[in-house]
């Protein structure tokens, strides 16, 4: 049995130090099949986007081509009659998920020093460089405050272009995190015009590009970021193009418990991790399946991992329209919502948004076809998500010295849901003796 990758996402080291993995290398071929400028790869957290990523950056670098070769020995790329594109670029590979601070300086020191990383990288190239690039290059390096900051991705990729004379592929990986991270911190806005800037000069007026891919959880409003990329192919979960290249089919699930002597289990893992529909795949959960193969217990273990900053913020203004329907979802019942392509902040908090989000982050999926006029019916996905509800829901609002609460944990289990002794009468209880007459309407 090979170790098990907890929390790596290097793709070379999980090859070369023989982690367990499931090849998803023939991603590359269909994103050169597809043959788009720029690809927004839109998918709930530790659903694998940060190591696909590394494996486009280690299979197209070109600085390490010859040494990457052998990772994909006997991986699907390598029968693929797009092999030939190992090892052929220039790759800038950047992420941004760390980058969540407090303030818009905060968060633009956190930018230059990933920018001045990758200078750092590529300093052997500096003799190679025009007069004019050579000046921008210092500037970049020895200035935080850099007035070449905003479009400093594409002169990155300049200044590849100019020493291998080939173009670049820019990966960029949670692109929207800081963006997140800038609406809870009130500086959105600011932030907005300075990721514009980067993104776009790197993505659309960039002649140096051959193709860029980002990754990230939501699609942030054309208008607000993406105006000036016309070039974008957005595929979210509700599309089928790459629909089983992020988190685990079946059969790869299948398999996996099998290698760990564990298929006798697959009916309880499909009750845990499955349920989530990506176009027309249904998928397991990559992050909890391969903690359950180290340890060979049916818990939460995504839900666990990290919260949603606007998901909590829509919880604690959420009405009773939005309880109701939740103890819908509690009940195994299916919702009909609209589901937005991609979230204007502007209107962020309206009570609709947040079942977009709920889709979009992994905490709920589509369950058949879509309805028509962007309505689809959606419903809690797995028993995991079932408990994400509990901690984040009961807990949250109710407390967990309640007396009442196990009575209501144990109602929720057995999905006894109304009448006597049921979740319903518990939770009036508990509203009645909980709930301030000053925090609610007076109906």
């Amino acid at each position: 049995m090979n170790k098990l990758p907890i929390g790596i996402e290097d793709f070379k080291k999980i090859i070369e130090e023989h982690y367990f993995y499931i090849d998803k290398t023939s991603l590359i071929s269909r994103i050169l099949i597809n043959g788009a400028e720029v690809t927004l790869f839109t998918r709930p957290r530790r659903f694998g986007k940060t190591l696909n990523m590394s494996m486009l950056y280690h299979f197209f670098d070109i600085k390490n081509g010859d040494a990457n070769k052998p990772l994909f020995k006997n991986l699907d790329i390598e029968k693929s009659e797009y092999y030939y594109e190992q090892g052929q670029n220039p790759v800038i590979f950047i992420s941004m998920k760390d980058v969540k601070k407090g303030t818009l300086e905060e968060c633009k020191n956190e930018v230059y020093k990933i920018i001045l990383n990758h200078l750092n990288k590529i300093s052997f190239i500096y003799d190679s460089l025009s007069g004019i690039n050579k000046k921008i290059f210092d500037d970049l390096s020895d200035n935080r405050d850099s007035i070449f900051l905003d479009t400093s991705l594409k002169y990155l990729s300049q200044f590849l272009y100019e020493y291998y004379e080939k173009k670049v592929i820019l990966l960029i990986d949670e692109y929207d995190a800081p963006i997140l991270s800038a609406y809870d911190e009130n500086y959105y806005n600011d932030a907005i015009k300075f990721f514009k800037s980067l993104y776009s000069s790197a993505l659309k007026t960039n002649e140096y590009l051959k193709f860029g891919v980002m990754t990230g959880i939501t699609r942030v409003a054309k208008e607000e970021i993406f105006s000036d990329l016309n070039n974008l192919d957005v595929d979210t979960i509700l599309d089928k193009f790459y629909n089983d290249y992020f988190g685990l089919t079946e059969k790869e699930v299948i398999n996996a418990l099998k290698e760990y002597d564990l298929q006798k289990n697959i009916e309880s893992v499909k009750e845990w991790y499955n349920g989530y529909r990506f176009g027309n795949a249904e998928v397991y959960n990559p992050w909890s399946i391969i903690k359950y193969l180290k340890n060979k217990e049916l818990e939460s273990y995504w839900v666990n991992t990290s919260g949603n900053i606007l998901i909590n913020k829509l919880l604690n203004i959420s009405n009773n329209e939005i309880l109701k329907t939740l103890l819908e979802l509690f009940s195994g019942k299916n919702i009909k919502k609209h589901i937005e392509k991609d979230m204007s902040f502007d209107n962020i908090m309206e009570q609709n948004k947040l079942w977009t989000l709920l889709l979009y982050s992994g905490y709920l999926t589509v369950y058949g076809e879509p309805l028509g006029d962007g309505y689809y019916l959606l419903k809690i996905p797995n028993k995991e998500i079932y408990s994400y509800f509990k901690t984040l829901f009961i807990d949250k609002f109710i407390g967990l010295d309640s007396p009442l609460l196990q009575d209501l944990s144990i109602n929720l289990k057995l999905k006894k849901i109304k009448g006597e002794n049921s979740f319903e009468s518990t939770l009036k209880k508990i509203f009645l003796s909980k709930i301030s007459y000053y925090d609610v309407e007076k109906k």
